[in-house]
């Protein structure tokens, strides 16, 4: 491999990664939170739209201001 690919912020942390693992450090795993997706008039590609909590998809969808609605698991 390339020197320039081993060099930069991923392959440092990768390594910060290699020396935890090497040391017994379990992982903890991201930071999630319940995220509203779906389609609206102005943007028909599925995007973010809130989060669980702070939008209602029952009432997005209902109202016609949004459609193909999914709850969906994202990095908070």
């Amino acid at each position: 491999m390339a020197k320039g690919y081993a060099e930069g912020p991923a392959a440092e942390e990768a390594e910060r990664r290699r020396e935890e693992l090497d040391a017994g450090v379990p992982a903890t795993p991201p930071s999630t939170r319940l995220a509203v997706e779906g389609c609206t008039p102005d943007a028909p590609e599925r995007h973010f739209l809130g989060w669980a909590g702070e939008v209602d998809p029952d009432e997005l969808f209902a109202s016609g201001a949004a459609w193909g609605v999914r709850l969906v698991r994202r990095r908070a």
